[in-house]
């Protein structure tokens, strides 16, 4: 794996050949900044990089700039220097946020260092709690539910009070395909372990809300939404969670708050505006609730198709 990672940063990168210069673009004049940037092509990589490292802040040129940060990071990647790469990285993406090339580095850059470190936490730490974690997402991400569970599983029984674990099979169970009629209630236990070994685990505390809101417990559903709001204030599906398990119980004046918070943060969320909306509305706040259901009917408006737009946004309730 570690060779074909070279592989690609040699090819994919350039570096078996000069790497050509962007049309109307010249390399910079002769001198210290432009021989490092020959080490560099010519695959001098050691040479390079300290020479790189001072050329760049000096230079200003934005060409050369660019091309020599490029050559850092493939360089730097070569040699296995990978604070180096991350440092004519931070410096490129800042200067070049838009460039194709650079985005195009970083992407492959950032998964070439997360390889090389899970391939390093494999061979030198295999049966570590880490490493099973690790395998476990893995398998996850990979449709492989029952093996990820296994390795969690394991996990636990070397450590049981590591945290996430609970949470992560937990939401294992949710995520299945087929899950079993009992899921739900299986996942709601682990997530109930989880926060007596990290009671600040907002996302545990999320999840109960949902849980509880899809059963209608909403005393239940409006306590984890508050905890969860509470142990982590941007979390903004907590705090619309909370406001709407409050609309449901008819609490609307109480609602308003969180509401607030969850338009506050999550802007751009029709379903934080509608809540709101009603909220004010049955508080009394009438035209506080028109103004968030005038904003709430133009995003669903500018998400549906012209043909649809017509028909308008769901009335509000009466």
């Amino acid at each position: 794996m570690l060779k074909n990672s070279r592989l690609f940063l040699f090819v994919g990168l350039g570096l078996l050949s000069q790497p050509s210069f962007p049309q109307g673009s010249k390399p910079a004049p002769s001198s210290a900044p432009s021989h490092a940037l020959e080490l560099a092509k010519s695959g001098q990589c050691q040479q390079a990089i300290p020479l790189l490292k001072k050329a760049i802040p000096q230079s200003t040129d934005r060409d050369f700039r660019r091309l020599a940060g490029l050559a850092g990071v493939r360089c730097a990647m070569i040699k296995n220097q990978f604070d180096a790469a991350d440092e004519f990285l931070r410096q490129l993406t800042r200067q070049f946020p838009d460039d194709p090339e650079v985005l195009y580095t970083a992407v492959h850059t950032y998964s070439d260092l997360a390889s090389r470190a899970s391939q390093f936490l494999a061979l030198r730490a295999p049966n570590s709690a880490q490493a099973r974690e690790l395998k476990a997402e893995s398998l996850e991400v990979q449709g492989k539910w029952d093996q990820a569970a296994k390795e969690y599983q394991q996990i636990l029984q070397t450590d049981p009070q590591k945290p996430g674990i609970h949470f992560k099979i937990g939401r294992l169970l949710l995520s299945k395909p087929d899950p079993p009629p009992d899921a739900a209630e299986q996942a709601k236990k682990e997530f109930e372990e989880e926060l007596k070994i990290d009671p600040s685990n907002a996302g545990a505390e999320y999840v109960l809300g949902e849980l509880a809101r899809q059963s209608q417990q909403w005393d239940d559903a409006i306590a984890h939404f508050s905890r969860a709001a509470k142990l982590d204030s941007g979390f903004g599906d907590a705090f619309l969670g909370w406001g709407s398990a409050l609309i449901a119980t008819k609490k609307f004046p109480e609602a308003v708050p969180p509401l607030e918070a969850a338009v506050k943060l999550e802007p751009q969320n029709p379903a934080t505006h509608y809540n709101l909306a009603i909220a004010y509305t049955r508080s009394g706040r009438k035209q506080e609730g028109d103004r968030e259901f005038a904003v709430h009917r133009e995003m669903v408006q500018a998400k549906q198709p012209p043909e649809a737009q017509q028909g308008g946004a769901p009335s509000p309730p009466q």
